[in-house]
């Protein structure tokens, strides 16, 4: 189950293209123990990538809207 191990997650991006979902990337920001550098970059980041996880599921949302027409 990926959404509480990063290395699971890594690995189920690399073999199955695989996105966390930005819930369980969360959560596994918050279980580890991060300097506050750490903590604020890897928070940008997140951002960044809950934004554009977002925008591939408005994306796939609309191409599979024209593909059951």
């Amino acid at each position: 189950m990926y959404h509480y191990d990063p290395n699971t997650a890594l690995e189920e991006l690399t073999e199955e293209a695989t996105l966390p979902n930005p819930v369980h990337m969360r959560d596994m920001l918050l279980r580890r123990q991060l300097s506050p550098d750490q903590s604020l970059e890897l928070n940008r980041l997140f951002v960044e990538y809950q934004k554009n996880f977002g925008e591939a599921q408005k994306l796939g949302k609309e191409i599979l809207r024209h593909l059951v027409k």
